[in-house]
């Protein structure tokens, strides 16, 4: 199965930014929908924003609509996700995996070790 390692995750002081990047295993890659999803100490996993393989449809949570930008690349079969405008409710483990755009949800089941963002002051 397709795999993800996440990375670029910090503490950073609220207002900051921060830009994670979570590459694949396989350049099949190219063919999914892929998203981030995170998870905060307590709660279950949430779908933050997915893009669609040709990247024309991207869809993102209203809690971070405008802040975060989903983009992928596809010859370094990466995808990555610059949040500015951080906010202590962003904290939590940050995930990528492929997902359906317009429910920002998933099936899948081979979830790396994520990236923890911290935001505090």
């Amino acid at each position: 199965q397709l795999q993800f390692v996440e990375s670029g995750g910090g503490l950073v002081q609220p207002g900051g930014s921060l830009r994670l990047s979570c590459e694949a295993s396989e350049f099949t890659f190219r063919y999914y929908d892929v998203g981030w999803f995170r998870q905060a100490p307590g709660k279950e996993r949430e779908g933050v924003t997915c893009i669609s393989s040709s990247s024309s449809s991207i869809s993102y949570d209203v809690s971070v609509k405008d802040r975060f930008t989903i983009s992928r690349d596809d010859a370094k079969k990466t995808v990555y996700l610059q949040m500015n405008s951080l906010k202590p409710e962003d904290t939590g483990v940050y995930y990528c995996a492929t997902c359906l755009v317009s429910t920002r949800t998933t099936g899948f089941g081979s979830w790396g070790q994520g990236t923890q963002v911290a935001v505090s002051s």
